[in-house]
């Protein structure tokens, strides 16, 4: 299995490419924006997309989704929290802001997370959390027999995802992180939605929004 990202868009989204074993089979998180540029990855890489998995549905993550997945005629999976964010503009933040255009989808998600823990996709196997704060919706995905996570914007290097959004909650999220993240081994390594990755040991150390620096 291997990790390939590129950072799209004016707010620098990262778009990972999960690559698994058999005939590069690939699962694409969070296509933000550049759909051409996600789209010549693809090529160069000889990578088969088999679905569009979202960590949360704000418009940086959302931007190329429409046309990635017409292209390849693969299933989008979200958390039905927020299945109604790929057609609005309002929720999914787009709306009025003067950097991007409005973000709508025609159509929603193909398949929902309805219950959180153990998932499949083709050869992946993951957990999913849930941890809400950043948005209502965001979903962490924990690869722990391969020792990473995609964690979106729930935590980043030396901080984590702004509450002050509709439906945050910093509380909430420093909850969410404590116990689903900091419990992870310290060696996890964390491919977050904006910035560097990092690892569970090094959070715990130096974020300080986690040891008591920042409250």
């Amino acid at each position: 299995m291997e990790m390939y990202a590129i950072t799209v868009g004016p707010i620098q989204e990262n778009c990972y490419f999960l690559i698994g074993d058999h005939e590069n089979d690939t699962i694409i998180f969070d296509p933000g924006e550049q759909a051409e540029d996600i789209i010549a990855a693809i090529e160069e890489n000889e990578l088969h997309p088999i679905a569009i998995v979202l960590t949360h549905a704000h418009y940086d993550h959302i931007g190329a989704l429409e046309t990635i997945r017409e292209k390849y005629d693969v299933p989008v999976y979200q958390n039905p929290i927020e299945r109604e964010w790929l057609l609005d503009p309002q929720l999914n933040g787009s709306a009025g802001n003067p950097n991007v255009p409005d973000v709508r989808l025609t159509k929603e998600a193909d398949v929902f997370f309805e219950e959180m823990g153990p998932y499949e996709i083709g050869e992946f196997r993951f957990e999913m959390q849930h941890i809400p704060g950043h948005s209502p919706g965001s979903t962490v995905f924990i690869f722990r027999e391969n020792g990473f996570a995609i964690v979106g914007d729930v935590i980043f290097k030396g901080s984590v995802g702004r509450s002050d959004l509709p439906g945050g909650s910093h509380t909430t999220l420093i909850e969410g992180i404590q116990k689903y993240i900091v419990t992870l081994p310290g060696e996890t390594v964390l491919f977050p939605g904006h910035g560097d990755p990092t690892t569970v040991r090094e959070e715990i150390y130096s974020n300080p929004y986690l040891n008591g620096a920042t409250r």
